[in-house]
């Protein structure tokens, strides 16, 4: 279910369309949002916020496009660690941000992505999903997309593409100087899984942020956790916490991936626990999440039942569609630290 916001369309266009030509200067803030990801035993009393797609809902409505500058330069400006980006490639081979395989849901153009050149791409202007709201803004590429975060926010890539693309992601973040600037990840389930991951995170150099995706539905064993974090040096685990069927109780545990054998697994590789609170289209509310999802914490004005809840068994990264309420709960809780008083 969503929530119904009436925003006056040409109003939201200008908004939209104003955001991505003015964003903020460049700050050393990227480098210090880095450290605190690479340093996970260091920051425990401080939740990470990632905003889902850059940060493109508001009380569950659509209020921004998807994968935008409006939406990047807003998520920093509100104080988000990171911004998901999702990237694809285009038919002449150019790494664009772009969630779906068509351009059909979030641009005024119509195809695959692959089928078109970056010239094509270039003419389709974004659009507010829902508002079918036109703004400004045009397809861009991941190197656009790094040099307007640089210095201010992380990049969290969520690769479309072959697996072996984010050696490519690292080499052109490696090329602007932005080895701080990304986070690359791969999803892992197990052993031969988990080499390929290692050969990718061997390819991809120990300078860049690289962790694995763990789904409960085959990663139940807190040895195989372990090792898999060892293995990749990885800052952080991304955990998926399934729940499919909406006539089921959701979770009162969080299930193996937060037991405590698995959060001290967590804490032996110095790494952080990463949960996704956002909706998934038509499926249960919270799928990711055991069904306590963002959608639960503001409808039923208990943002603890889900927040909360996953911090109190160890979750230091939320990503969500609710940024500006996750980070504003947090900081009633006294579980964020400003950036301006790290040295």
């Amino acid at each position: 279910m969503r929530l119904a916001v009436l925003v006056p369309a040409l109003l939201l266009s200008l908004v939209t369309g104003a955001a991505s030509l003015a964003p903020l200067p460049p700050s050393n803030r990227a480098a210090l949002i880095h450290d605190r990801l690479v340093q996970a035993n260091l920051n425990r009393d401080h939740i990470m916020v990632v905003a889902h797609r850059a940060g493109w809902k508001k009380d569950g409505l659509a209020v921004r496009a998807e994968n935008s500058f409006a939406a990047m330069d807003h998520a920093a400006s509100t104080g988000v660690e990171l911004v998901e980006l999702d990237v694809r490639r285009s038919k002449d081979g150019v790494l664009v941000i772009m969630h779906d395989e068509t351009l059909d849901r979030t641009t005024t153009c119509r195809g695959k992505v692959a089928d078109h050149t970056l010239a094509e791409l270039r003419s389709c202007r974004l659009i507010v999903e829902g508002q079918q709201t036109l703004t400004e803004e045009r397809v861009f590429t991941l190197e656009e997309a790094m040099l307007h975060a640089r210095g201010r926010i992380l990049i969290n890539i969520d690769n479309k593409l072959e697996p072996e693309a984010l050696v490519e992601v690292a080499d052109l973040a490696r090329s602007l100087d932005m080895t701080e600037g990304v986070l690359l990840k791969l999803a892992v389930w197990n052993a031969e899984r988990l080499q390929l991951a290692r050969d990718i995170r061997h390819a991809i150099g120990p300078d860049i942020a690289f962790m694995p995706i763990l789904a409960d539905d085959a990663v139940t064993e807190p040895a195989f956790i372990d090792r898999t974090q060892s293995a990749l040096g990885a800052p952080a685990a991304e955990l998926v916490h399934w729940y499919r069927d909406a006539t089921q109780p959701i979770t009162t545990d969080g299930g193996p991936l937060l037991s405590p054998l698995a959060r001290a697994a967590a804490i032996r590789n110095d790494a952080h626990l990463w949960i996704n609170t956002y909706p998934i289209a038509d499926r249960p509310e919270g799928m990711v999440a055991g069904g306590r999802g963002d959608y639960l914490a503001l409808s039923t004005g208990r943002p603890e039942d889900v927040w909360g809840f996953f911090v109190e068994r160890g979750v230091t990264i939320i990503q969500t569609d609710e940024p500006e309420a996750v980070i504003a709960w947090l900081d009633r809780q006294g579980l964020r630290r400003s950036y301006e008083l790290t040295n």
